[in-house]
């Protein structure tokens, strides 16, 4: 029963929002409360998983939105994001959410996804009209999307590859010659299909933004435009402009890598750490204003940051909180006592398998990365037994556990906020950008198998 009450509260949830236009905060606490209840949690359990899980999300990501936001904002009054953009126009043009998948799969995954999201979002707000007025910004979040999470579960030291590498036991740099190039393989390919299909009238610009969101030049109009421009920063070079982002990259990917290969200082660990780093770069970035703006110009455009953080801080936790409540109702265990693994299966049987156990336990939990481990953890005791590399059992769970990411998700409700898009926006970019990707690495996984049983 804790099957049929998890997809009552999650499609009732996604109705509510898009069919009744009830606010996503309101309905997903209505959720919570119905999957609380109905699962016998009774009114003290509902609400201690409720504040519960708000508080774990706010205690994980809390800093990360407001630094990340704060950093955004004051970039985006220095005229970087515009600069940046032109540049890439140039170089790339149309074909930036290429560059984009790429990058974010290859290059960043020792980035915490949240810390991603929230650094390119702007980015892409910004150069949506340059790829194409209509089409732009959903291709661009669909890019973004399948970016973050190929690198995320298939390219070391991304969080999920590490942890499905390690569950399986599969050595971290076996697991990153077959990770790397599906996870760029992915990204590129799923890219492409999602383009196909927006230029079949699949994106509607009245239903798929925030609708109180105004459009302009084919993207959503950003509050932190309304504030002052810091033209004497804005003179500075680029390079100077993106010290706000680069250091706390180059800080977390430094900690990140130094600890895979286990040799690391306390000082790295502080430093490397996500919210250290972004404060950092959110004191450089008010440095270059302040000097520019002065204290009175600079507090208008944080103010129109901490308008943002607000929406995004709250809506975020309290999908946390659904995510708490259906860990707490017993899904896990349920899912996981549906699943026996067949030690003498065939080979592909036993990657489909993987491969199903880490889609429904991500779509049931809310958690690439949760879903990716317990499915690894349920696998993981006979992988020596089956027909089949383990590395290829870990990457048929790493491409199972990236279908289909939503509401129940926090990570569904940043990026919705972040990019300005409705629900139902959100569920035809980020949703169905994962699960195509999820599909789409199947079949290399397939390949990588072949490949395995030549070595």
């Amino acid at each position: 029963m804790e099957i049929l009450h998890s997809a009552i509260a999650i499609l009732g949830a996604i109705a509510l929002i898009i069919a009744l236009k009830v606010d996503p905060v309101i309905s997903l606490l209505l959720a919570c409360v119905y999957l609380g209840l109905a699962t016998g949690m009774g009114a003290e359990g509902t609400v201690a998983q409720i504040t519960g899980g708000f508080g774990e999300i706010m205690a994980e990501v809390g800093l990360l939105i407001g630094f990340g936001v704060l950093i955004g904002a004051l970039l985006h009054s220095m005229g970087t994001f515009g600069d940046v953009v032109g540049i890439l126009a140039r170089r790339v043009g149309r074909g930036l959410p290429y560059a984009m998948a790429g990058t974010l799969s290859t290059i960043f995954p020792s980035i915490y996804v949240d810390v991603q999201v929230v650094l390119a979002a702007p980015m892409a707000k910004e150069s949506a009209p340059a790829v194409d007025r209509r089409i732009g910004l959903p291709w661009l979040a669909g890019a973004m999307g399948i970016g973050i999470f190929s690198g995320y579960v298939f390219v070391v030291p991304g969080l999920a590859a590490v942890a499905i590498a390690g569950l399986m036991d599969v050595p971290l740099g076996t697991y990153l010659l077959y990770g790397l190039p599906i996870g760029l393989a992915t990204a590129l390919i799923t890219t492409l299909l999602f383009r196909l299909l927006l230029t079949r009238g699949y994106w509607n610009e009245e239903s798929d933004f925030d609708p109180d969101v105004v459009l302009e030049d084919g993207r959503p109009h950003d509050e932190t435009e309304d504030v002052p421009v810091a033209e004497r920063a804005a003179g500075l070079p680029l390079w100077v402009r993106l010290l706000p982002i680069l250091v706390p990259l180059v800080l977390i990917a430094t900690a990140a890598i130094v600890d895979v290969a286990g040799d690391t200082t306390p000082v790295l660990v502080f430093l490397g750490d996500a919210n250290i780093a972004l404060f950092l770069g959110l004191l450089i970035a008010f440095a270059l204003v302040r000097w520019s703006l002065g204290a009175d110009g600079v507090g208008k455009v944080l103010g129109a940051g901490f308008h943002t953080t607000g929406e995004i801080l709250l809506v975020t936790g309290v999908g946390g909180s659904l995510g708490a409540v259906i860990a707490e109702s017993g899904m896990e265990e349920r899912l996981e006592s549906l699943f026996s693994v067949d030690e003498g299966a065939p080979v592909i049987v036993s990657i489909l398998l993987a491969w199903l156990i880490a889609a429904v336990l991500h779509f049931a939990i809310g958690s690439v990365s949760v879903g990716a481990i317990t499915a690894a953890g349920i696998i993981s005791p006979i992988a020596g037994s089956l027909s089949v590399d383990p590395v290829v059992i870990a990457l048929a769970i790493a491409s199972g556990a990236m279908f289909a990411l939503h509401v129940n998700s926090n990570f569904f409700w940043m990026f919705s906020t972040l990019l300005d898009l409705s629900t139902k926006g959100s569920l035809k970019t980020l949703t169905v950008a994962t699960s195509l990707g999820a599909v789409v690495s199947l079949p290399l996984v397939l390949l990588a198998s072949v490949v395995s049983s030549v070595l």
